[in-house]
């Protein structure tokens, strides 16, 4: 286990080596340096030929000093020690990481383990694929039903002694519906896979074989014998095994032992988790994607946290800024024909026209549904239809012939006898919620751009132009 932690070393020490050697800094963000080939991996991940506005490097270089800086205040908030962060981090590097410390002729050898141990499992007697015909009996079934399914499985195997098709003969008889509808027939079984009394009998016939009924716990069978098999060579499953170990992610479990042993031969000086982060050094120190691609999901958390707690969450949820940049940019959210702001209704019964008119006069606007809901709607008969929103002209049919005097038809949904319409017209917004989504994005944008330029404040900055320059 020395030589392993060595051996990470050298790896480090050989990757710190490179990068001052050939792999220059292009800029250093609150003391972090990013190396070029840092800088590059993100570059043509995210402005490659499908990007439709693609940036020059100089201005993809002043988008990543901003993606640093966020970054740089989430580590100063600390929030890279939130448990949140760091099992979600964890989850998905382990998920990248463990497929990459298993070769495979690692993943061969289990291969190889799993299929002599079915080899054993089966044992010298090989798979069987029998075909059944079963006549289900319980087994608190009276003297009388005994005898009844008797009889039956007695008149079957007759008329198959006299030559009837047993897969016919299972189509219309058999009890067991999954086996049925293939004649009976029933997969490759080895031994201890079923009823012992089921085994018995089928394991005792040779292939064209029928067995006499006879009764297991679940009913009366009658057993025709399809095929018999060794397990095929090893080289013949092989694909199918690894196949099968990969949607069963047996490589991951590997990975797993051979972390565990790890730690067990650390004689106590490693935890898993310390395991797992020696592992990730040393296959990091000689694979330069994966390393950015951890670093970039680890940044990307942060910069996610941070984003929400200081921009978007706070737009979103900030009434008060929320309406007070609304009547700060009023004419930047003139519309240019009048909407309606209110509902359009279906009624089963035209009394209720006005009754839902009454339930909501006096509430909030964003109140309606609800009490639309549990006042016409709330068991399983419902009562009325309704659609809530500030419509304008040709998003629905049903307020552009109401309200805005369409020449235009509408179909009243089935049970419903009358349409309706309830709410104002509004020639402008008369409150940030009229044009919410647009408000949210655009203060949104507006504590972006501020927080960004506190940041460049507060943090320094340096570029390496001439390091850039090399990057096209």
């Amino acid at each position: 286990m020395k030589i392993l932690f060595t051996f990470v070393s050298i790896l480090v020490a050989i990757a710190a080596n490179a990068q001052t050697a050939g792999d220059p800094v292009v800029m250093t963000v609150n003391g972090i340096p990013v190396s070029r080939s840092e800088f590059v991996y993100s570059y043509s991940k995210n402005n490659g030929d499908g990007v439709i506005d693609k940036k020059t490097v100089e201005e993809y270089a002043d988008l990543y000093v901003n993606y640093k800086l966020k970054v740089a205040a989430a580590l100063d908030a600390r929030l890279d020690t939130l448990t949140s962060f760091r099992k979600e981090y964890a989850l998905y590097r382990n998920k990248q990481l463990m497929p990459q410390i298993v070769t495979d002729n690692e993943m061969l050898e289990e291969a190889k383990r799993i299929y002599e141990d079915q080899k054993n499992r089966i044992g010298p007697e090989g798979l069987i694929k029998p075909a059944h015909i079963l006549l289900r009996l319980s087994q608190q079934a009276s003297a009388e039903e005994q005898q009844t399914a008797k009889t039956r499985i007695d008149s079957i195997y007759d008329a198959l002694i006299k030559g009837a098709d047993f897969s016919d003969m299972a189509r219309k008889y058999s009890d067991d519906l999954g086996s049925a509808r293939n004649g009976g027939t029933l997969p490759w079984i080895a031994k201890n896979q079923t009823l012992k009394e089921f085994e018995e009998q089928a394991f005792a016939l040779q292939t064209g074989q029928m067995s006499t009924p006879f009764l297991s716990p679940v009913g009366y069978h009658i057993i025709q014998m399809k095929d018999r098999k060794q397990l095929e060579p090893f080289d013949t499953l092989r694909s199918d095994i690894l196949q099968f170990m990969e949607k069963r992610n047996i490589r991951e479990s590997i990975a797993m032992r051979k972390v565990n042993a790890m730690v067990e031969n650390s004689n106590g000086s490693l935890t898993e988790v310390q395991a797992i982060e020696q592992i990730a050094d040393s296959v990091c120190a000689v694979d330069s994607d994966m390393k950015y691609l951890f670093q970039e999901y680890h940044d990307g958390l942060l910069l996610y946290e941070i984003s929400n707690r200081t921009v978007w969450e706070k737009a979103a949820k900030d009434k008060e800024a929320l309406e007070a940049y609304f009547k700060a940019n009023k004419k930047k959210y003139k519309w240019t024909e009048p909407r309606y702001k209110g509902i359009a209704y279906f009624v089963r019964n035209g009394e209720d026209v006005k009754k839902v008119k009454n339930c909501i006069k006096n509430l909030d606007f964003a109140d309606w549904n609800e009490a639309l809901r549990s006042t016409f709607n709330a068991d399983s008969l419902k009562r009325i239809k309704a659609e809530k929103g500030i419509f304008k002209k040709g998003v629905n049919a049903v307020v552009d012939k109401m309200v805005f005097k369409c020449d235009t038809t509408f179909s009243m949904p089935d049970g419903f006898v009358e349409a309706a319409v309830y709410g104002k017209k509004l020639k402008a917004p008369k409150h940030y919620t009229d044009v919410e989504g647009l408000v949210v994005s655009d203060l949104q944008e507006k504590l972006e751009k501020e927080w960004i330029a506190e940041l460049r404040r507060r943090y320094p900055v340096s570029i390496n132009k001439e390091a850039l320059k090399t990057i096209r």
